[in-house]
């Protein structure tokens, strides 16, 4: 894991400690689980897999 990485958690993640996704845009994109971050497993996948993602899962895609 890389302490550089700048995270940022979904806007769609919940207060309550529930549901929580962080992801640092780098290359590759990292992708974790926030409740479990040091060291925790981690996801990694190309920026044109990312964005194929985000547009898929998108309203009104």
């Amino acid at each position: 894991m890389n302490d550089q990485l700048k995270w940022a958690k979904s806007s769609y993640s919940d207060s309550e400690g529930g549901n929580c996704v962080e992801i640092a845009l780098a290359d590759p994109v990292h992708i974790r689980d926030s409740k479990s971050t040091h060291p925790g497993p981690e996801l990694q996948v190309s920026p044109a897999s990312w964005s194929a993602f985000v547009t898929a899962v998108r309203p009104g895609a």
